[in-house]
């Protein structure tokens, strides 16, 4: 038997079990083409190509993945030579059917871990490519593991194994499983309120939302986060399916029986909360884990502010069969298992920290606090994975009960950056990749050297939900201040909700920056806070708590709820501070948000009619509803901010000028 007979029988027995498999090619560039070629010839079918790299269509680049959702495909290669996008790869894998092999294209496996990978510039934090050592060998070693993948090496011939028997498969004949005629079922008496169905890729959550509209009495308008993810559940819906994008929807007047919203994880928070609470009943389905980084923590954070909520799940496949080894391998090489164990009972609560090392010497220790992570945060993702086997700068800390993972911390290192860049950043001429609050801190607050203290931001913290509210997270934090060497403070963005505020509190932290703008992502304004760990952070933290403080009144108009640290405005005289934080606004690029106190002191102080400026500073305003929009605009506000200082001292509004425009050139 030739090898084209061999692979094309291999697939028809794949076909008949309901499965798919995964093939890496590995070898030198000209190699793998011509074997990726022949291969896409041999299998036929679809032949979709994933590569950064032109290829003849069809093609598609791995950024563009996503557009794919909710549709098949048989058969796809995926080229990772020069850089693995991994959260393209899982999603590439969810959209093949029954039969389908994904060829993966990768560099030769003794040797990939001394390459650098193109895809770790959008999550490194790194200027260039990074080496990704910890996550190729883990990569590599699931691989060599796995008995039902198959690796083709240059130069080693073309060869199949036998394969163990697998019983036939029965594919779907577009009439319910059992499973989902349950769930229907459900639905149909349901009274006015929210369900929700979740479940790993391939179960039928979009068949099931399809039968159905196809089957309800009512009117239903179907969202998702794309029109093209709807294929399946438009297929199933026939003439009733109905779709309108999320926002186009929250922006009409529409009306229906049912919402029904599939993937509804991937769409912001705030703005799904608006469209269920439109609707009398709504149907929400969405991925429980996987590339979109959903996790349980939809359900946890999103889900339970709801309090007429149904939960169901789909266990079985419907697209393909159970014990899928493609299913497998990518499950268990993102680590996409986030189901939490039960605990033993409590016991003595040990803290340690935890380097990236763990991952080569004891890989079952962060792989553990990865899956306790993902169980507690809505977003996390394989990005998240990668970022945390190999970027530069994490630090973790993992609460552990004998045997059982209880809490983990993870952290970031920040600042460093030198005088120079600390004050262009402060200035608005320049924005490098990460140190999210160290450069925050200089770009919203008013120390032009804020980013050169050096600083480990807390990225994630989780607690085991068997064990929340007991102090471990305290004694976590605990732990990574005193193991916070050469450090001027720690750090924490997060959501600012009464609740989160009081745990950092606890801790010790000073909050310094809350934002006049929700986050897409939680629906919460965005609020920094620091715990100084020597007199230099001890310095920033009381400047900063000041110029907060003396700023709020003014800040707090800008949000649409209370906040427990506005007070009204105590002075209006111009300080040398404000003078600084004008210059910069009128001169570089200071946002209109840093400087809206001093502005607002400037504007009391100055006789001038400042048009623009005066009504921008009112929230209401069409001037300001646009600050952030129009240039045009922009310009004008920082031309009258400059003629205001102008008014009161030009010979000191000169020097400053001259000394703002100076901060570009470093």
């Amino acid at each position: 038997m030739t090898d084209r007979e061999a692979i094309l029988a291999l697939t028809a027995t794949m076909k008949a079990q309901g499965i798919r498999r995964l093939l890496v090619l590995s070898g030198e560039v000209d190699w793998a083409e011509q074997q990726a070629q022949w291969l896409r010839e041999t299998l036929g079918g679809d032949g979709l190509f994933i590569s950064p790299h032109s290829q003849p269509e069809p093609w598609c680049a791995p950024s563009a993945v996503k557009t794919l959702l909710g549709r098949e495909f048989e058969h796809a290669l995926f080229d990772a030579r020069d850089g693995f996008d991994v959260a393209a790869f899982a999603a590439l894998a969810g959209t093949l059917k029954a039969g389908s092999w994904l060829v993966l294209l990768t560099p030769d496996l003794n040797r990939w871990h001394e390459r650098a990978d193109a895809d770790s510039i959008r999550w490194s934090d790194s200027p260039e490519p990074i080496l990704t050592p910890h996550f190729v060998h883990h990569f590599c070693r699931t691989l060599q593991n796995d008995a039902e993948a198959l690796i083709w090496q240059q130069p080693q011939p073309f060869a199949l194994p036998e394969f163990a028997a697998r019983p036939a498969w029965h594919a779907a004949n577009g009439e319910p499983q059992a499973e989902q005629a349950d769930i229907l079922t459900a639905l149909k008496s349901m009274p006015p309120g929210v369900a929700v169905v979740t479940a790993e890729r391939g179960r039928g959550k979009s068949a099931l939302a399809g039968m159905h509209l196809r089957t309800l009495p009512g009117t239903a308008i179907v969202t998702a986060p794309a029109r093209a993810a709807t294929d399946v559940l438009a297929h199933f819906a026939g003439e009733r399916f109905r779709f309108m994008a999320p926002d186009a929807l929250l922006a009409s007047s529409e009306q229906a029986d049912w919402l029904i919203v599939d993937e509804a994880a991937a769409i912001p928070g705030p703005l799904l909360e608006k469209l269920v609470k439109r609707f009398q009943r709504a149907l929400l389905t969405t991925t429980v884990q996987g590339y979109e980084g959903t996790g349980r923590g939809f359900l946890l954070k999103f889900c339970a502010r709801f309090s007429h909520l149904k939960t169901y799940s789909l266990h079985q496949p419907v697209r393909w069969a159970s014990g899928c080894p493609l299913e497998i391998f990518v499950a268990q090489a993102l680590l996409f298992d986030d189901a939490l164990p039960e605990l033993s009972v409590p016991g003595p609560l040990s803290l340690r920290p935890v380097e990236q090392s763990a991952w080569q010497q004891e890989p079952d220790l962060p792989a553990s606090m990865y899956r306790l992570l993902c169980a507690a945060h809505y977003r996390t993702s394989p990005l998240d994975l990668r970022r945390m086997m190999d970027a530069p700068g994490q630090h973790f800390v993992s609460a552990q009960e004998a045997q059982d993972r209880v809490g983990a911390l993870w952290l970031v290192e920040e600042g460093g950056l030198s005088k120079a860049l600390s004050e262009a950043v402060w200035a608005g001429f320049r924005r490098p990749r990460g140190n999210l609050v160290a450069q925050s801190l200089a770009a919203h607050g008013g120390s032009p050297q804020a980013a050169t203290l050096r600083s480990r931001r807390v990225s994630r913290i989780a607690i085991h939900p068997q064990r929340q509210r007991q102090g471990i997270g305290q004694r976590m934090i605990e732990q990574a201040i005193a193991s916070a060497d050469g450090c001027d403070y720690l750090s924490v963005s997060f959501g600012f909700t009464d609740e989160l505020w009081r745990f950092w509190q606890k801790c010790g932290f000073r909050l310094l920056r809350l934002g006049t703008h929700r986050e897409a992502s939680s629906g919460c304004y965005s609020a920094m806070a620091i715990y100084p760990l020597n007199a230099a952070g001890q310095a920033l933290a009381e400047r900063e708590q000041q110029r907060f403080a003396r700023d709020e009144a003014w800040l707090a108009a800008w949000r649409d709820e209370s906040t427990p640290t506005a007070n009204p405005p105590s002075e209006t005289i111009l300080t040398e501070d404000d003078w600084q934080e004008l210059a910069g606004f009128a001169f570089a690029h200071r946002p209109l948000m840093a400087a809206v106190g001093s502005l607002n002191r400037l504007v009391a102080t100055v006789a001038l009619p400042s048009p623009a400026l005066r009504s921008a500073l009112q929230p209401q305003s069409p001037a300001a509803q646009a600050h952030g929009g129009r240039k045009a605009l922009l310009a004008q506000l920082r031309e009258e901010t400059a003629h205001a200082l102008i008014s009161l001292d030009p010979q000191r509004t000169q020097r400053l000028a001259d000394k703002v425009k100076n901060l570009q050139f470093f």
